[in-house]
């Protein structure tokens, strides 16, 4: 199954730019995500629990650039059904961390409110294609 999602493309500062991905959890709420190449891991907002399907008591180090230099410590969660384009994703693994400080940021020039990071695991589990020019992000499984 191939998918095609439009991706909107936002500077937030000069040429610093953030490739933004709509979805939707069941029950047509909807999230948007950042397309962070550079991450190994999806995160996801932890203050977003009603999206969580669950959490695993466990900890994880998870190495953020520009973050901090030492490793955050992550619980680990799945969560509920969500829908990217077409693609049905059941059980989602992510690292869930506090976006508040992301957010703050995106307020300041959109109304997106960011809800996650799409990390390489998901990218490259899904064989994803970034077309810039036609700002579309193509998936398949």
């Amino acid at each position: 199954m191939r998918t095609k999602i439009s991706i909107d493309i936002i500077e937030l500062e000069s040429s610093n730019y953030h490739l933004i991905l709509p979805s939707q959890f069941e029950g047509n709420k909807n999230a948007y995500w950042v397309i962070d190449t550079g991450a190994s891991k999806s995160v996801f907002d932890k203050n977003l629990a009603g999206f969580i399907l669950s959490e695993e008591g466990e900890t994880e180090d998870l190495h953020a650039a520009n973050m901090s230099e030492e490793p955050l410590k992550t619980s680990l969660g799945i969560l509920n059904p969500l829908f990217f384009g077409k693609l049905k994703v059941d059980n989602m693994k992510v690292a869930l961390l506090d976006m508040n400080h992301i957010n703050e940021l995106y307020q300041k020039v959109t109304d997106y409110k960011i809800c996650g990071l799409l990390g390489s695991d998901f990218l490259l589990k899904y064989n994803a294609v970034i077309d810039y020019k036609r700002r579309m992000l193509k998936l398949s499984v």
